[in-house]
C-alpha cells in the first residue's frame, strides 16, 4: 500500500473515530427534573435509536435519494436528500406528477410502528418496512415513479454503455493496435469469461452466439453491485425483484433456446422403468423452474447480507453507547476495522457473484441444448484448450 493510500485510510478512521465520540458527547446525560417536560423528553430518548429502521430503511427502495440526517439544536431532524419523480396513476383519475417532498409531514403510528405522511392530491405514503402509496379513499393506485432502485439502475445502464463505448472506439479505428489502459482490463475480462464460463458450457461453435447475454449480464451486475457500496448508494442487486427479472431472463432464454433432446430427455427418461419414470419426471420439471429461483435468491440473499452486516457492525457502537459512553467509545476502532474488513469483502462478494450468475446461466443453457455429441465436443474443447 503507497503511503499516500495509507494516510487517506489514517485520516477516514480517526475522523470516523472522533466524529462518533462527538455524537456521544451531544448526547450526554443531562440531570431532569421528575414530573417536568424535560423528563418526558428524557424517557424517551432512553429508548435509543431504533437499529431495525436505520438498517431496513438503507437496503429498502425508496421514493427519495437520502444521503444523511443532522439534528438542530431544537431538535429537529433535517435529512439532506434528493426527492424523486413520483409517476401515480388512478383509475377514473388519470396519471399524477409531483415530487416526493410533497409528503413532507410525517407523524408515527405507535400500535402498527408505521410512518404515515400527510395528503397531497387524495394520496398520502405509508412507510413501514417498504413505502407504498395508498389513496385517501382507498382506491386503486398504481406506482409508476422513479425510485432509488430505478435510478441507481438508469445509472448502471449509463455507465455499462458508456464504459463499454469508450473500450470499443480503439479497436474500431485500430483493430490490430495492442489494448492499453482500461481497454486492456476490458479485454482480459471478456477472455476470461469466453475462455472458462462460454466456451466449456456452451462449447466453442455456440459460445460466440451467447457473449454478448453472458457479458451484459456480468457487467451489469458487477457495475450495480460496487454502485450499491457507494456512501449513499442503492441496493439495487439487494432487491428480490431486479434478481427476479435477471433470473427470468436467463429462463427465457433458457426455455427458447432448448431443443427436442432435452424435451423429450425430460418428459420421458430413456431405460427407466414406468414407476419410477412418472417420479423422475415430476422431479425434473420441479428442477426446470428451481435453477432460476436459485439464481434470483442466491444473488439477492449475498448482497442484501453484506450490507446488513456492514450496517449492524456500525450500528453496533451506539448499542453500546445505550449502555455507557465509555463502552461506546471504546468499541468505535473495533467496529471500524470490521467494517473496512467487510467493505474490502465486498468488494470481492460483488465481483463473484456477478461471475457466479453469469457461469450458471451459461451451464442451464448447455443442459437444455446439450446433443448426443454436445457434451463431448464441449469436454474435449475444454481438455484442448
Amino acid at each position: 500500500m503507497s503511503s499516500k493510500r495509507f494516510l487517506s485510510l489514517l485520516v477516514l478512521v480517526f475522523g470516523l473515530f472522533f466524529q462518533a465520540n462527538y455524537s456521544f458527547a451531544q448526547q450526554e446525560e443531562k440531570p431532569v427534573v421528575a414530573g417536568t417536560e424535560a423528563a418526558a423528553e428524557h424517557k424517551e430518548e432512553k429508548k435509543g435509536i431504533n437499529i431495525t429502521e436505520i438498517v431496513f430503511g438503507h437496503v429498502s427502495d425508496s421514493h427519495e435519494w437520502h444521503f444523511f440526517s443532522t439534528e438542530s439544536a431544537d431538535g429537529k431532524e433535517n435529512a439532506f436528500a434528493i426527492p424523486l419523480p413520483m409517476i401515480i396513476y388512478q383509475p377514473g383519475k388519470g396519471l399524477s406528477f409531483f415530487l416526493s417532498n410533497k409528503f413532507e409531514e410525517w407523524k408515527k403510528n405507535e400500535e402498527t410502528q408505521t410512518y404515515i405522511s400527510n395528503s397531497h392530491e387524495g394520496l398520502h405514503m405509508e412507510k413501514k418496512m417498504k413505502e407504498k402509496v395508498i389513496a385517501d379513499d382507498g382506491s386503486q393506485v398504481y406506482d409508476f415513479s422513479l425510485t432509488k432502485n430505478v435510478i441507481s439502475m438508469f445509472i448502471g445502464v449509463f455507465l455499462l454503455l458508456w464504459l463499454m463505448t469508450k473500450a470499443s472506439k480503439n479497436y474500431k479505428y485500430g483493430p490490430m493496435n495492442a489494448p492499453k489502459g482500461f481497454q486492456n482490463f476490458i479485454e482480459i475480462v471478456v477472455v476470461f469469461i469466453r475462455d472458462e464460463v462460454a466456451i466449456p458450457n456452451l462449447g466453442a461453435k455456440k459460445a460466440g452466439k451467447f457473449m454478448p447475454l453472458l457479458l451484459t449480464i456480468f457487467f451489469f451486475i458487477w457495475i450495480n453491485n460496487l454502485l450499491g457500496l457507494l456512501p449513499g448508494g442503492a441496493n439495487f442487486t439487494g432487491n428480490i425483484a431486479v434478481t427476479a427479472f435477471l433470473a427470468l431472463v436467463a429462463f427465457i432464454v433458457m426455455i427458447a433456446n432448448s431443443n427436442k433432446h432435452f424435451w423429450s430427455h425430460l418428459l420421458n427418461p430413456p431405460d427407466v422403468p414406468f414407476a419410477a419414470k412418472v417420479l423422475l419426471v415430476l422431479i425434473e420439471i420441479m428442477s426446470l423452474f428451481i435453477k432460476p429461483i436459485a439464481l434470483m435468491i442466491r444473488l439477492f440473499a449475498n448482497m442484501l447480507a453484506g450490507h446488513i452486516v456492514i450496517l449492524s457492525v456500525i450500528c453496533m457502537i451506539f448499542i453500546f453507547a445505550g449502555l455507557s459512553k465509555l463502552a461506546g467509545t471504546m468499541f468505535i476502532p473495533v467496529s471500524i476495522a470490521f467494517s473496512i474488513f467487510m467493505f474490502m469483502l465486498e468488494l470481492l462478494v460483488a465481483a463473484i457473484q456477478a461471475f457466479i450468475f453469469a457461469n450458471l446461466t451459461s451451464v442451464f443453457l448447455g443442459q437444455v441444448m446439450e446433443g448426443d455429441d454436445h457434451g463431448h465436443e464441449a469436454h474435449g474443447e475444454h481438455a484442448h484448450a
